[in-house]
């Protein structure tokens, strides 16, 4: 690979624009079925296994050949890229750099479809903003790419557009079980399969309803308008529709380059504070999360505050399943089995009293930050990994967990993997009490 590899991935994404979603089963299968696919998808597998071969082992051209691929497929197959790149812990540092490309960047889209997509969206409101849009994709994800522009009124903003047959493809890849599996066992060690993979394909279908996000990102701006530590783009409604969503531009840092920054512990603490306070805390007070912290969703201001975008894939709970949460989460760290078992069941787990050693394992590396006094790093061993899963998966696929907590899995998983790499030194069993416990009742 050439001595920047990461950034000469970048441009060969870029200079890809254009190429069509393959959005049959058929189509995606074949591509799938790609050499660089079926030795990313195998390593996969094999880790989730318990076997020793797993994506560390390949080269960098191998993963650089695989981005590529997952980010040729976008949809379901990417976004399992995106997880595996902060949340996997064995990768080698280079090919989790190569891997993070697809927190930012896919092959996009080409501008002229872009453009018809804003024009048939926006009818009359398109031209003003389609003459101020920049052509190039500041960033390409799994479901649609962003481009910088300009109101009449010089307001900097982000014009966010669906690809082109994505809603398709994410149908097609969940006709596909084998897929939709592969994806249940990464994220929900332990769901009940069919009912994950329901619950999987509604959210992932909900995120390409972009009137559906507006609204969703209206209301997190209205929880957290004034905050000292959060930001949330405000949305311009007037240029939204089914397609596109714009919203105010806001300048930052990517975790990396923050963190490269970062030499005080003080902008640690705030930053790591407020992603807690975001991605636990919401679920808490208002009922609602945003269920996907992977990095790419971040910008980071020198001092600690964070800038949070992309609010398409979000879970509402009513308020009895808060309750429950919350007391499930004081139930695990006071190491209380019978209160334990009540909110399991509470929530939908049959027969939470089975196996309840299994259970109780998984629940304590659930919330293992929590479980220690103090104040401490969340280290990256405390983050649920493949090789837990691996190892424990035969008890885990008894538990028939509930397909609605699945998210669940996926906000600790990835919040705990953010965080274990800013390494602030919080008490988090404080934060979490602060957050929960008036939840709890």
């Amino acid at each position: 690979m050439p001595k920047d590899s990461r950034q000469q991935l970048l441009d060969n994404l870029r200079g890809k624009a254009g190429r069509r979603i393959p959005t049959s089963s058929l189509g995606r299968l074949q591509k799938t079925a790609s050499a660089a696919a079926r030795i990313g998808v195998g390593a996969l597998a094999g880790r989730l296994r318990g076997e020793e071969f797993n994506l560390a082992s390949l080269s960098p051209e191998a993963v650089a050949k695989l981005v590529e691929s997952l980010g040729e497929l976008k949809g379901v197959a990417m976004k399992a890229g995106q997880i595996l790149s902060y949340v996997d812990g064995s990768l080698s540092t280079e090919a989790r750099r190569l891997l993070a490309v697809l927190q930012v960047m896919s092959q996009p889209t080409a501008f002229a479809q872009i453009e018809q997509t804003v024009v048939q969206d926006l009818g009359g409101r398109a031209r003003g903003l389609l003459a101020r849009l920049d052509r190039e994709a500041v960033a390409s994800a799994s479901i649609g790419q962003v481009h910088r522009a300009l109101r009449e009124d010089g307001t900097r903003v982000a014009v966010k557009v669906r690809h082109p047959g994505i809603e398709e493809a994410i149908r097609a890849d969940f006709k596909t079980a084998a897929v939709g599996t592969l994806f249940a066992h990464l994220v929900a060690p332990g769901a009940n399969v069919d009912e994950f993979v329901g619950e999987a394909e509604a959210r992932f279908l909900e995120e390409c309803d972009y009137a559906l996000e507006a609204r969703r990102q209206v209301r997190f701006s209205e929880i957290y308008a004034g905050h000292a530590s959060i930001t949330i783009p405000a949305v311009h409604l007037d240029l939204c529709g089914p397609r596109v969503v714009t919203s105010t531009w806001h300048d930052g840092d990517g975790l990396d380059a923050f963190l490269g920054k970062s030499a005080y512990a003080a902008e640690r603490v705030r930053a790591a504070r407020a992603l807690y306070e975001f991605y636990v805390g919401t679920l808490y007070r208002n009922g609602i999360f945003n269920a996907d912290p992977h990095p790419g969703n971040l910008l980071f201001a020198p001092d600690g505050r964070v800038t949070i975008f992309d609010h398409g894939c979000v879970r509402e709970f009513d308020r009895d399943v808060v309750t429950w949460l919350a007391r499930l989460s004081r139930a695990v760290r006071q190491d209380d089995a019978a209160s334990i078992q009540a909110a399991l069941a509470a929530i939908g787990m049959t027969e939470p009293a089975r196996d309840f050693e299994v259970t109780r394992s998984v629940l304590r590396g659930f919330y293992a930050p929590l479980l220690e006094p103090g104040r401490h790093r969340v280290e990256p061993e405390q983050a649920i990994s493949m090789g837990q899963v691996a190892r424990l998966k035969k008890s885990l696929l008894r538990l028939h967990l509930p397909g609605k907590l699945m998210f669940l899995f996926r906000i600790r998983i990835g919040l705990y993997a953010v965080l274990a790499r800013i390494g602030a030194r919080l008490d988090w069993i404080e934060l979490e009490e602060e957050l929960a416990d008036a939840a709890a009742g």
